[in-house]
């Protein structure tokens, strides 16, 4: 029989993990799309149109798939690996000398592997009960 914290909590990280990829991820994107494409070339980034578009489709995407616990194990695969990306060529903090940037892009790149942690865990575990994915194997 599964306890209440068993069918909870992954219910609750899939809609923190989700939320923080729609609202910081794609809906602020979207609103500062010139800020986001700035900042990415402040980074050497390369092909920038192409590429914040296509991670606004996934994070909105995949943030929506977290919440609802619909494909998720295939989502939170593929934002684990588009996090990975994000902190190895927007928060390379091994580039900048020691002050404040390199502390800030520190900080984001650690975040962001702890995020990749409760994604690795989702894509290995999958949604939890209370999701889409459960209902349809019922």
């Amino acid at each position: 029989m599964i306890t209440r914290i068993e069918a909870l909590c992954p219910l609750a990280g899939r809609i923190i993990l989700g939320l923080y990829f729609l609202l910081p991820g794609a809906l602020l994107k979207i609103s500062n799309f010139q800020g986001t494409a700035d900042y990415m070339a402040s980074h050497g980034m390369f092909m920038i149109p192409v590429f914040l578009v296509l991670t606004i489709i996934l994070q909105a995407a995949g943030g929506a798939s977290l919440i609802l616990g619909y494909k998720t194990q295939i989502f939170a695969f593929l934002l684990a690996g588009l996090t990975l990306v994000i902190s190895l060529v927007m928060h390379n903090f091994w580039a900048f000398e020691e002050g404040i940037q390199r502390g800030h892009e520190t900080q984001n790149f650690v975040k962001n592997l702890g995020i990749m942690a409760g994604l690795l865990a989702i894509a290995g575990l999958g949604a939890g009960p209370f999701s889409l994915d459960n209902k349809k194997a019922a």
